[in-house]
């Protein structure tokens, strides 16, 4: 197998891949509605549902888009009109939630929680008991992409059960990484995509959801045609096809991806990030560098760090010295802190977090933030 040239992205997602990923996508010309790609398509779902839930109660819905297709698809779909969401914000994408359930008009309450620390549960279970509108759903991001930060959601879907809530989980960062179960967990609808811990490429994004859930839904009048999840579901059920023309290429890779991660193991993947992340916390602390979550909330997956201090310090030259030597880093994503973020996620070990540091201590000496030794 020809190697191709190997960039070390820090960013969160798309994530670094294996040449082995990169070249399942050179396959011969073959037309999306034939049986045999409808078998590569059938693989992908049962191995996706398979890692979140063993059971046979849950189907996996495919979507050629962004993870926020993913999501959009589960708000527009399952919230009639006589169902109240309540959305939890404490980062980005869960005010990206917020906005997409505002421009469908859906009925929506939004509970803010701050972007660098825990959720107060028993501040959420009374919003959730006192509120003078029923709740009938919950949408909440397991790990936020903006900071790192990694919801408590089996405690949020145990409060879900008591109040008969169906729970929602934006799983984008979290998936084939941190273990989830959502039978356990009480996850009616989850939204993931192929191109963060998966380690496949960027254009797929799905939804796993309980199939009862997903018949719950089916008289409710749609809302979206492309992103209709009840119909994009029966439709796969009945003939092993997508709707629309699906991103082939795309998917014969995510096929390898899925081969690779259950060569892996998903405890073993983690394992490899966690390794990875200590080295970066250690190492930037060494630099005087500080990152925003606490320990105990910490997916160590993405990680965002305080921008030093220094009237040198500007990120687009930062971003530019480490793209010089085939490293992506990535911008913060919240007005009210200064921070730049590193993913360690993806076909990488400490090894490159440690060329990362040491890149990063040249960079923080040149503008004046550390002393030359």
């Amino acid at each position: 197998m020809n190697h191709v040239k190997r960039n070390i992205l820090l960013n969160p997602g798309p994530a670094t891949t294996t040449d082995s990923v990169k070249w399942a996508q050179v396959v011969p010309d073959i037309c999306p509605r034939e049986a045999e790609f409808g078998n590569v398509m059938k693989f992908i779902s049962k191995e996706l549902t398979n890692i979140v839930t063993n059971k046979h109660q849950y189907s996996t819905i495919l979507f050629g888009g962004s993870g926020t297709a993913a999501v959009e698809s589960i708000l527009s779909s399952v919230i009639d009109s006589g169902d109240t969401v309540l959305i939890i914000d404490n980062g980005a994408y869960g005010k990206r939630m917020c906005e997409i359930a505002k421009v469908y008009g859906l009925n929506s309450l939004e509970y803010q929680s701050p972007s660098d620390d825990g959720i107060d549960l028993d501040a959420l279970e009374t919003v959730i008991r006192e509120s003078s509108q029923k709740v009938t759903h919950l949408a909440v991001v397991h790990h936020e992409t903006t900071t790192g930060l990694l919801n408590d959601i089996e405690t949020i879907g145990s409060i879900c059960k008591r109040y008969n809530i169906e729970m929602i989980v934006d799983a984008m960062s979290s998936f084939a990484a941190i273990p989830i179960d959502m039978d356990k967990m009480n996850i009616h609808f989850l939204a993931a995509s192929s191109n963060k811990n998966i380690q496949g490429m960027a254009g797929v994004s799905f939804v796993i959801a309980n199939n009862l859930s997903l018949e719950s839904i089916k008289d409710i009048p749609p809302k979206n045609y492309y992103l209709n999840l009840y119909d994009q579901y029966q439709y796969f059920t009945k003939t092993s096809q997508l709707r629309f023309t699906p991103p082939v290429q795309t998917l014969y890779a995510l096929q390898q991806a899925i081969i690779e991660l259950n060569q892996e193991g998903i405890e073993e993947r983690y394992k490899r990030y966690s390794e990875s992340w200590n080295t970066l916390i250690n190492g930037i602390s060494k630099l005087g560098l500080r990152f925003m979550i606490p320990k105990k909330y910490h997916s160590r997956l993405i990680t965002a760090i305080y921008e030093p201090d220094c009237s040198q310090y500007d990120f687009t030259e930062m971003h530019d010295y480490f793209y010089q030597q085939n490293f992506t880093i990535y911008p913060g994503k919240l007005n009210k802190f200064n921070t730049f973020r590193i993913a360690n996620i993806g076909e990488i070990c400490h090894k490159d977090i440690k060329e990362f540091l040491r890149l990063l201590e040249n960079y923080l000496k040149n503008i004046g933030y550390l002393e030359e030794s």
